[in-house]
């Protein structure tokens, strides 16, 4: 049984978390953590105790983290001093904020990604297949679209495909359109144009529970690990 901490629990991805962890056998929730001064802190989510005292991670194996950068450097912060692993899906991060994360890899156990969507990450991989055979005839772009309450633009997710795009084939993307409406879960389509045909790389969320799926099936992977900085490619490898 794998012990876990949902750091922003009263969200909307912490709450799925709880819902979606009570469903596994495999995991147990033992805390729930908020902000100091909100107003979920002191009850009871999915039955667990909210807490906004970083020294209850006492009780956990792995924290999951989805908040926002400067909550995620705090609750880093606690795992390192607790020899706790952390599974981190917050975006937005400053360089210096990555540094820190990197360093801390090197004490504990830590899984970074923009994106804990199973299929998201199978979009990587295709769309690193797709840019390292495509000739430098096919222009790249890109289209990503979230729902109003995203902060950042580009979505972490859209950098991240960028960022693959270029180091399997030397070239940028020429264009990255993001679009902020309604609630949409998130999309995101990777389109190789030449003179002569157009190949669409595309994947669509339906609900958030995609990528709580992804933060329970990163925290049973991170379980036991070395400390090391690791992705949910790793984590792919490892689901059977």
């Amino acid at each position: 049984m794998i012990r876990i901490a949902v750091c922003g629990c009263a969200g909307k991805m912490g709450a799925r978390i709880l819902n979606l962890s009570a469903e596994d056998n495999d995991i147990q929730v033992v805390l729930g953590l908020e902000a100091n001064g909100h107003p979920s802190v002191g009850s009871k989510l999915a039955g667990r105790k909210v807490s906004d005292n970083l020294g209850d991670i006492k009780a956990a194996d792995v924290l999951i983290d989805f908040t926002t950068p400067e909550a995620t450097m705090e609750h880093l912060d606690a795992a390192v001093r607790q020899k706790k692993a952390i599974i981190i899906g917050t975006t937005g991060f400053s360089e210096d904020q990555l540094n820190r994360i990197k360093e801390a890899a090197n004490r504990i156990p830590v899984v970074l990604s923009p994106n804990m969507s199973i299929g998201v990450n199978l979009l990587f991989r295709l769309v690193k297949e797709a840019a390292g055979k495509l000739s430098k005839d096919y222009k790249v772009t890109m289209v990503e679209a979230h729902h109003i309450h995203k902060k950042d633009a580009p979505s972490g997710t859209a950098k991240k495909l960028a960022q693959i795009v270029k180091e399997a084939s030397r070239r940028e993307v020429e264009d990255i359109r993001s679009i902020r409406e309604g609630e949409i879960v998130g999309d995101h389509k990777v389109t190789f144009e030449s003179p002569y045909d157009i190949i669409e790389l595309s994947h669509s969320a339906k609900t958030r529970d995609i990528f709580a799926k992804g933060a329970i099936a990163a925290a049973k992977f991170i379980a036991g690990k070395k400390a090391k900085l690791y992705d949910m490619q790793d984590v792919l490898g490892d689901i059977k």
